[in-house]
This record gives C-alpha cells, sequence and structure tokens, in this order.
C-alpha cells in the first residue's frame, strides 16, 4: 500500500507528465484495440457504408471523450467557467488555453486510430466497394447483361472472400481501393504533423506574452484547487480528531479527571498533549459546521483577489520593531546595547563559629 501511495503522490505532483502518459497509453490501446478487433464487413449495399464509415468515426469519437474523461483539468475548467465572478475577474484567454490543452492531449488516440484504419484500408474497402467501376479491370462479362442492382449486390461482396468467387477481381479491386485508403492516411498523417507544428512553434513567435500569461495562470488554478483540497483535508482531519477526543473526554470525564491528579506523568501523555495543540493549531480558528460552510460558501461566491498586500506586512513589521525597540529602550537594552549602570564590589567574609 505504501508503495501504490507513493505512485499516487507522484503522479498528483506531476500531473503534466501523467496526463502526456496517459495520451500515450491511449494511443496505444487504440491501436491495440484495432489489431485485436474482428472486422466482419456485413458486405450487404444497405450497411457496407454504415458500417465501414461508423468504424472510421465512431471509436475515435469514443476515444476522445475518453480522454476528457481521465483528464483532472476538466473539473478545474468547468469550476472556472461556471464560478461566480465575486473580487477576482475571469479572463477568457485563460479558459481558452485550458481548453485547448485539454482538447489536444485528447486528440492523440483518435488520431492515431484513424490513421490505423486508413491505413489498414478494411473499413475503406467496406465502404466503397460498391462505387467501383468494374470495367476498369478488364473483365465485362460479369456486369454484362446484369441489372444495376444485381451489379450493386455483386460489389458488395467484394470485401468478403468467402462470398465472392472471382477472386482475381476481388484482390485487383481490394488493392485500388486500399491504395487510395493508404493515401488517405498518408495525407491525414501529414495534416495532422502539420497541424501541431503550427501550434506548437508558430504560435508563442506571434503572442510570446499573452501565452506565457495564459499558462503561467492556468498552472496557478490548477495549484490553488490542489493545495485548497488539501489544506480542506487537513482541517477535515484535525477537526475529526478534535471532536473525537473531546466526545470521549465527555464521556470518560472522571477517568481522565483520576489520571489528571496522578503524582507522575508519562510521556505518552506529553506526546497528547503535543498531538492535541497541533490539532487544534490546524483548525485555523474554524470550530463549528456553520462557520466552516460558510467558509466553503465564501470560497465559491467570492474568491479573494488576486494581489497579495505586502504594503502592509511589512508596515505591521515594522511597528513589532519599532515597539520592540521602545520596550528594550525601557528595559534598558537598545539595539543589543545597554545603559550604562554604575558597578559596586561587595566582599563577603563566612566564618565557621
Amino acid at each position: 500500500m505504501d508503495k501504490f501511495r507513493m505512485l499516487f503522490q507522484f503522479l498528483q505532483s506531476n500531473q503534466e507528465s501523467f496526463m502526456n502518459g496517459i495520451c500515450g497509453i491511449m494511443a496505444l490501446a487504440s491501436a491495440q484495440m484495432y489489431s485485436a478487433f474482428e472486422f466482419s464487413c456485413p458486405c450487404m449495399p444497405e450497411y457496407n457504408y454504415t458500417y465501414g464509415i461508423g468504424l472510421l468515426i465512431i471509436p475515435p469519437i469514443w476515444f476522445f471523450m475518453l480522454g476528457f474523461v481521465l483528464n483532472n483539468n476538466v473539473s478545474v475548467l468547468a469550476e472556472e467557467w461556471k464560478r461566480p465572478t465575486g473580487r477576482r475577474t475571469k479572463d477568457p484567454s485563460i479558459l481558452r488555453y485550458m481548453c485547448c490543452s485539454i482538447t489536444q492531449r485528447s486528440l492523440i488516440a483518435p488520431a492515431v486510430w484513424v490513421s490505423v484504419t486508413l491505413m489498414d484500408g478494411k473499413s475503406f474497402l467496406c465502404a466503397f466497394s460498391i462505387n467501383l467501376d468494374i470495367d476498369k479491370f478488364g473483365n465485362y462479362s460479369l456486369v454484362k447483361g446484369v441489372s444495376e442492382t444485381e451489379k450493386i449486390k455483386l460489389l458488395a461482396k467484394i470485401p468478403c472472400k468467402d462470398l465472392f468467387e472471382h477472386q482475381e477481381l476481388r484482390v485487383a479491386a481490394s488493392r485500388y481501393i486500399k491504395c487510395i485508403s493508404q493515401a488517405c492516411g498518408w495525407m491525414f498523417l501529414l495534416m495532422m504533423t502539420f497541424t501541431a507544428f503550427l501550434i506548437r512553434a508558430l504560435r508563442p513567435c506571434f503572442t510570446q506574452a499573452a501565452f506565457l500569461k495564459t499558462k503561467y495562470w492556468s498552472h496557478y488554478i490548477d495549484i490553488e484547487r490542489k493545495i485548497f483540497d488539501e489544506t480542506c483535508k487537513e482541517h477535515a482531519k484535525s477537526f475529526a480528531k478534535v471532536c473525537i477526543h473531546q466526545y470521549f473526554e465527555n464521556i470518560s470525564g472522571e477517568m481522565r479527571s483520576f489520571h489528571r491528579h496522578r503524582s507522575c506523568k508519562d510521556d505518552s501523555d506529553d506526546d497528547d498533549v503535543d498531538k492535541k495543540r497541533s490539532d487544534e493549531d490546524k483548525l485555523l480558528g474554524i470550530r463549528a459546521q456553520d462557520d466552516m460552510n460558510q467558509v466553503l460558501w465564501n470560497w465559491h461566491t467570492c474568491k479573494p483577489a488576486l494581489a497579495l498586500r505586502k504594503d502592509q506586512i511589512d508596515v505591521e513589521n515594522n511597528n513589532g520593531r519599532l515597539n520592540g525597540e521602545a520596550n528594550g529602550a525601557i528595559n534598558g537594552f537598545v539595539k543589543g546595547h545597554t545603559h550604562e549602570v554604575g558597578k559596586r564590589e561587595w566582599a563577603v567574609y563566612y566564618s565557621k563559629v
């Protein structure tokens, strides 16, 4: 359990690396799922196109939604978008940056699925086999004197080698459609790579200051939420400890008074007192349920402004230093020095009588 806890804490502290790893695992999973997927074209004119295009579109949409589900920043984005303005204004550029970052990571697995599907060519063959011009392959006897409906039914059986009798024609048609499918796959990869290059390379060149600003504040929102959750967990833990401790004190008051009047105290009692004081300090002055509910409500409706008042802290420190110097002057100490006081020497004699 300790190893899993350490691993979980590491993943939480390195969320960006963790999300990149999740995206990579999803990409590998999409490719592995396609290789393990048993492709079965219905070989019917009414369903070939729907099956082939559905296999090309539906799984990428599922992977895209799964990428949003596994990304923790989706909840942060939703909270920041729906929260009341209060003392902290909303910056649409930060929301756009967070949305774009989530979308980019979620698009990796769907892009891998589409690329692998197009490179394999089976779904493309199933979807567009009925659109072939069979006259291009040199065998006119198959379609000579055949109605249009029968011709479409014949072409729909090309993806199924068990149902199509003329294997030479089937192999030629399959190679032709798979060649087109692979060309579309390479064009898709080129387009995705070029788009990623433009986003990663050219965007900072034009809006570097805005890019750094939005990146900084998006990280701040994420870190602020984590620290707030950790603080709430620590407060809840201390609140529970103090509440249970007070409960047992009230129930066993006579026993506690008996142990309090013992002549000697154990070191364990001192440790319990120290732990109790530390738990009391972690409550931060909030000791009632209504007060905690009000604090949480105020945090949601009116977050503090992002302006740390350093001048006030300096004034308080200066006032404290001046008060300390004044008190030191009254007591005879100013900046480490004392007033000169006349010293007297005394001689004391003792007698053994």
